[in-house]
């Protein structure tokens, strides 16, 4: 049966044109997306603040606090070490301890973030539904959080390189342009997870065998040569796997001798800088598509 909208007996207008005449909206209602980008960046504050809370509060238990932000890694490379450096000879890799807590650090970047993102939406519903922002501040505050564990993270690895013989050069420049386009490219895919996360609890069961998997494919623990025994087709599916070429960047800044799997530096800054801008740009047109949902149900 069909229905009828109903109409003010005053003005002879039904509600829907009331409510524009007065510039009402439906309640959640998705904006627009360039106006959605300029209130996300009108809460950069918010964002930033609560990303600095979410790193100060994740050691507050911990007595050693956030040197652990150091610890942590530092041990996964010492295990790393043990058992392919010493137990599978992968210690002939030149500098092998830098060529090691490089791939680690730079990984563990994109590992953490995309972990933390799997649940910035599902795990903060009390905090989405009792205030009105941009939820996007959310998914890009675990990215911020894992960003700043990464330049801590950094102090540590520039003084592995150091100790173990390798000279400072100019391509360390490098290394600080590579880290800004992998944050634009984890951005992007923390909030691909995010939106997904909200709907499937069970993401974060499944997302650890996702990033080892990953890991094992971006040449992190061994030499990248070892690539180049698959068939070709596979060989330059690798050679576009964008945590591997954020790893051969930081690579290619400090160590003079490392086996890499791409030699031309021009291809992979092409490769680098499209999966920023395809991942960040690509992410959050996907995560605003959904921005209506979050918080419901």
């Amino acid at each position: 049966m069909a229905t009828t909208a109903l109409v003010d007996p005053e003005t002879g207008l039904t509600q829907a044109q009331l409510a524009a005449r007065h510039g009402l909206r439906v309640a959640g209602e998705r904006p627009s997306l360039a106006e959605y980008s300029r209130r996300l960046w009108a809460y950069r504050h918010f964002t930033a603040a609560y990303a600095n809370a979410k790193l100060v509060a994740s050691y507050s238990n911990a007595k050693l606090g956030q040197i652990w932000q150091v610890l942590t890694p530092l041990t996964n490379a010492a295990v790393y070490y043990l058992i392919f450096g010493v137990v599978l000879g992968q210690d002939t890799i030149p500098n092998f301890i830098a060529y090691l807590t490089t791939g680690l650090f730079i990984f563990n970047f994109t590992q953490s973030a995309v972990l933390a993102g799997t649940q910035s939406i599902s795990g903060n519903l009390g905090l989405i539904r009792a205030l009105h922002f941009p939820r996007a501040c959310l998914p890009l505050a675990a990215t911020l959080t894992q960003f700043q564990q990464l330049l801590a993270s950094m102090i540590v690895l520039i003084g592995i390189v150091l100790v173990t013989g390798e000279p400072l050069t100019l391509a360390w420049l490098m290394l600080p342009p590579a880290l800004l386009l992998q944050a634009f490219f984890n951005a992007g895919v923390v909030m691909v997870v995010a939106r997904l996360g909200s709907k499937a609890s069970d993401l974060k069961q499944v997302m650890p065998f996702i990033l080892r998997t990953w890991m094992y494919g971006s040449g992190v623990l061994y030499s990248v040569k070892l690539f180049d025994r698959l068939p070709d087709w596979a060989s330059t599916i690798i050679q576009f796997n964008p945590v591997l070429v954020y790893i051969e960047l930081a690579r290619y800044a400090l160590l003079e001798q490392a086996p890499l799997l791409n030699e031309s530096l021009t291809q992979l800054w092409l490769v680098a800088a499209g999966w920023a801008v395809l991942g960040g740009v690509a992410g959050f047109i996907y995560f605003w598509r959904g921005e209506q949902e979050y918080g419901r149900g």
